[in-house]
Parts: C-alpha cells; sequence; structure tokens
C-alpha cells in the first residue's frame, strides 16, 4: 500500500498492511527541535552542527523533513498555517541557538535577544513596539503565554470583543493552503494532514490570542475558564459567531483544496486532567457539542475529510458525546491518566472512533523508562490498538525536549519491528 492508502485503511476501521506512523503532521503530534537535531545526527542525516527549522516557536517543533519521513516510515505529512500563533510568518530564517546549545534556524519575526535577566520574550507579528505575549524563561524550552487581559468592567462586556480574531479567511491564506496541499498530495504518497484553529472553541492555547498585539474581552485563562460556567450566556454567543466564520471559512477551503485533504483539525480543546475530567458532562454537551456537531456533520455531508478532536487527560466519560459529535478521530490517548486503559478503550469505542496517538507514554516512559521498557510499551499498544484497524500510531502528545537518544531510536526500532 502507500501511506496515504495505508492512512485511509485504518481510518476507515480496516486492517492495513501495516500500521501508519505519524510523526510531526500536526502541532500535536510533533517533536522538540532539540530532541529533532539529536535523532537527525544520531541517523546521520546531517552533518555536525547543521541546524533544524522551529515551524512551531510556541512550542519550539522542529520540522520533520521528507528525509526523515522517508528514513522512519512515517505515513501522513502536515500541511502548515503560513504563519505561526505569534502571528509572524514562517519565513526569513535565521540562525539561533537554544539554552542547551542546540543550533536551530527561526523565522524571521523571533525575537533572538535576552533580556536581562537571561529571558527572551516573544512579541504579536515580531513587532518589539507591542506588549509582549510570550516568554520563554532562562533555559527553558518552549514559550509561556503572557497574559494581556485590561481590567474586566462587569457591566460592559462584549462578547465581540472575544471574536475579533474569527475573521474571513483571506485570498492569500487560501492560496498558500492550496499551494501547500496540493504540492503534499502530487508530490508524495502520504496522507495530508491539515489543520484550521478557527474551529477550536475555547482552545485554551488559542483564548490569549498571541498573535493579536491588543486582544480585548477575556484572555485570561483562569477567567475564561470561570467564564464557561459563570458567563455561560457570553462564551456561548463567542462560539456562534465563531461557528458561523468557521462554516464560511471551510467552503472557502473545499472549494480550494477539494479532496486532497485527508484529516483536518477541529478543535484542540482539553476538557480533561490526569485524573478526571474538568469539565461535566452535561457542560460538555450544552455549550461545546452542539458546535462540534455543527461543523462534523457539515464536513461529513461536503467532504471526505476525517475530522481529528486533541483533548488530553482522563476523557474516557466523554468519548460517547464525542462519537455522537460525529469525530473521527480521538488524539492524544493520553493512556496514563484515569480510565484510560488500553484495552478497555479498544474494546469499548474501536469500532466507532480511531485512536490517533496512545503509542508510547510520554509522562513517564519516553524521559524515564529503559529502551527495554520502551520497547516493550510500544509492542503492547500496536498489539493492542492496531488490531482490526482504527488505529495511527504516534506518542501521547508532542515528544519534548531532554528525551534520551537511545529511547528516541528504541521506539522507532520497536514500531519497526512489530508494526
Amino acid at each position: 500500500m502507500t501511506s496515504r492508502e495505508r492512512v485511509l485503511k485504518s481510518l476507515n476501521h480496516e486492517e492495513p498492511d501495516r500500521v501508519p506512523l505519524d510523526l510531526g503532521a500536526s502541532v500535536l503530534t510533533g517533536m522538540h527541535v532539540s530532541s529533532i537535531y539529536k535523532l537527525r545526527q544520531t541517523m546521520k542525516l546531517d552533518p555536525p552542527g547543521a541546524p533544524v527549522k522551529v515551524l512551531d516557536p510556541y512550542q519550539m517543533l522542529g520540522e520533520v523533513e521528507m528525509d526523515l519521513v522517508d528514513a522512519l516510515g512515517v505515513d501522513v505529512v502536515q500541511a502548515p498555517a503560513a504563519a505561526t500563533l505569534f502571528g509572524y510568518k514562517r519565513e526569513g530564517w535565521k540562525p539561533w541557538k537554544l539554552f542547551d546549545g542546540t543550533p536551530v534556524l527561526v523565522p524571521e519575526g523571533f525575537n533572538t535577544e535576552p533580556e536581562t535577566n537571561g529571558d527572551v520574550l516573544m512579541y504579536p507579528e515580531g513587532d518589539r513596539r507591542a506588549a509582549p505575549s510570550g516568554r520563554m524563561p532562562a533555559g527553558g524550552f518552549y514559550f509561556d503565554v503572557i497574559v494581556r487581559q485590561p481590567p474586566l468592567d462587569e457591566a460592559n462586556l462584549d462578547p465581540d470583543d472575544n471574536t475579533e480574531e474569527f475573521t474571513p479567511i483571506s485570498e492569500a491564506d487560501l492560496a498558500y493552503f492550496k499551494n501547500e496541499v496540493e504540492g503534499l498530495y502530487r508530490e508524495t504518497d502520504k496522507a495530508v494532514f491539515a489543520g484550521f484553529c478557527f474551529s477550536s472553541f475555547g482552545d485554551i492555547a488559542l483564548v490569549p490570542a498571541s498573535w493579536l498585539k491588543n486582544p480585548k474581552g477575556i484572555r485570561d485563562i483562569e477567567e475564561w475558564y470561570i467564564s464557561t460556567v459563570a458567563r455561560r450566556d457570553y462564551v456561548y454567543r463567542v462560539f456562534e459567531h465563531q461557528c458561523e466564520v468557521a462554516l464560511a471559512n471551510l467552503e472557502k477551503l473545499l472549494q480550494a483544496l477539494g479532496n486532497k485533504v485527508q484529516v483536518t483539525l477541529i478543535t484542540g480543546t482539553d476538557f480533561g486532567a490526569q485524573n478526571s475530567l474538568f469539565i461535566s458532562k452535561q457542560s460538555y454537551g450544552d455549550l461545546y457539542k452542539p458546535f462540534h456537531k455543527t461543523i462534523n456533520d457539515w464536513l461529513h455531508r461536503n467532504t471526505s475529510w476525517k475530522t481529528f478532536i486533541h483533548s488530553c487527560g482522563s476523557v474516557v466519560e466523554l468519548i460517547p458525546d464525542f462519537i455522537e459529535a460525529g469525530f473521527d478521530i480521538l488524539n492524544p490517548v493520553q493512556t496514563a491518566a484515569a480510565g484510560m486503559d488500553p484495552k478497555g478503550l479498544k474494546e469499548r469505542f474501536g469500532e466507532q472512533i480511531v485512536f490517533w496517538g496512545g503509542g508510547l507514554d510520554t509522562q513517564r516512559t519516553l524521559p524515564f523508562g529503559t529502551p527495554e521498557e520502551v520497547k516493550a510499551e510500544v509492542r503492547d499498544r500496536v498489539e493492542i490498538f492496531g488490531r482490526g484497524g482504527g488505529f495511527i500510531f504516534s506518542a501521547v502528545h508532542n515528544i519534548q525536549a531532554g528525551i534520551p537518544i537511545e529511547n528516541l531510536v528504541a521506539m522507532f526500532e520497536a514500531f519497526r519491528e512489530c508494526r
């Protein structure tokens, strides 16, 4: 099978010739740039000191180039957005070094000048005249968002202030996506993954709007979560507007891309903590599910795209709702969270939703286990999730910095042997 055929077969709950592999097809299944650098050096894909591009400066995810895709047998490729979460384009590459000395290339909008205390601040659209929207602490590995919410005037809160980022997609962005998707579809045999953040209702990575110079409305993370209970009507009106814009943008994207996209990210909103949900089933059903179902229903009526929900933590109680809302795929399948036992998930839901992730625990096994423990867990997960299709192998969420290189190698070696 080609990679695209392999992925589609598994997405249709049929067992392909081998289990498909994803690394870097989304900002939720990638790898920290320092770990990519170590992996490329170990596999002798680059000469010593050759830099790796930072595609996502917010999480400091590195580019998974086609030589690495081919070397590992990756089956899915990403059609990235033109701009980063800080609002500047992925262009004008310049050299920089991480605090651990890893050589990288960053876009020209990336601020490479540290503060006197060693922190690195990031600015919306790369404009240092604006207030900074992100901070990498000295010695850190990625950016923390800086909340820039003005004092709230409770009597004059306006939902329109929280919708300024939801606008019609520009002709330039449509042309960009069309060029990216058509190139990947034509020049590779891989499945094409495209993510559009305008349908990610209440995604806390997006609420602070790190790409806007002067965000208005409720932008503080704690205040936003409080608002989903205390200001439910306000949040619902934000979602209504967001949904209208999302549907209009999807119509334009469909005209531009056709069915050259196989998978699309609908939402990255987290609903689970380590040991339980942090939202009630009723709140999910009242506030989020109607909009998820509207988006999924439109896509299933009009496209062949498979829809992808990312929600970390213990979300087992919400999986039936995700299925009813029309999601085809669940990620990251955080198997170390309460109730997220792989066998139980596969037995209960394996015929109804695709598990994209869950291939290796990134909280404990990958960073702290032995290579033998890594290999054993990979084999176990492929055996459980891979049976009958409905599984795309990926680690549980992004692979972070500081992973022992022998464990990274062990993960891919074990997968190649048992996939």
